[in-house]
């Protein structure tokens, strides 16, 4: 859990005892943990066949840091920007190959790496103690990702990488541990999705027990990076 400092006071209790629980400062910087529960990743987006377009492949347990600049405009309204590093991936037989006329599935590494870029408007409730305190936010993502895939010496390039923007809601607690410090919890509901067209380095590979090397895909090919688990994040911040 963290905290975070610019918080503020509802309109109907303007006192000056109100107004000295945020003496500290209007700037709260927080260093967080970021836990999503799942993300989602469609390795045909484009197919005709609805089965196979709608087929992904699941990653869980997603832990990453990230950084979270708030500042107190008013004593009810705080702006904040939340910048993370996601970066997820598991083995699993998502590459289909060919050897000479047949088709053969290797285990591969997919994941994602992604960097959220959001700026939240938050709402300061006024039923917030001294010790704790409660807000409530929305706000506006831009996303930039990739897909990633690990497979013996071959690696992935972007041919394009398409605009990512996205909508999230969050609610907060922040313990006041000390003057100029807290500790954060806060729950966030968000949808990134971003698609990615990618081409392999080179479409040759040798594979040991075969005679004959494995051929890939040679054009570029899409994939869609489906972030829609719950989002819990743990920080602790200082307010200057």
């Amino acid at each position: 859990m963290f905290k975070i400092f610019l918080i503020t006071i509802f309109p109907i209790l303007f006192s000056a005892e109100c107004f000295a629980q945020f003496s500290s400062g209007n700037i709260g910087i927080a260093v967080n943990g970021v836990y999503t529960t799942s993300a989602e990743i469609y390795l045909n987006p484009n197919s005709s066949n609805s089965e196979i377009r709608n087929k992904s492949f699941t990653l869980e347990n997603i832990w990453n840091p990230g950084i979270d600049i708030r500042y107190r405009f008013t004593n009810e309204f705080i702006l904040g920007l939340n910048v993370e590093y996601i970066k997820k991936s598991a083995f699993a037989p998502n590459l289909t190959a060919f050897i000479g006329n047949q088709v053969f599935v290797f285990e591969v590494e997919d994941g994602l790496s992604a960097i959220p870029i959001e700026l939240t408007a938050h709402y300061y409730f006024p039923f917030s103690t001294d010790d704790f305190k409660f807000m409530m936010g929305g706000g506006l993502g831009y996303y930039v990702g990739e897909f990633v895939r690990k497979f013996q010496d071959i690696e992935l390039e972007i041919a394009q990488r398409k605009f990512a923007l996205g909508f999230h809601v969050s609610a907060s607690m922040d313990y006041i541990i000390f003057e100029n410090l807290g500790a954060r919890f806060e729950m966030k509901f968000r949808n990134p999705q971003y698609t990615i067209t990618s081409k392999y380095s080179k479409t040759k590979v040798e594979i040991e027990g075969f005679d004959e090397p494995i051929t890939l895909l040679e054009s570029p090919f899409d994939t869609k990076v489906d972030i829609d688990g719950l989002t819990f994040i743990f920080g602790l911040v200082i307010n200057i």
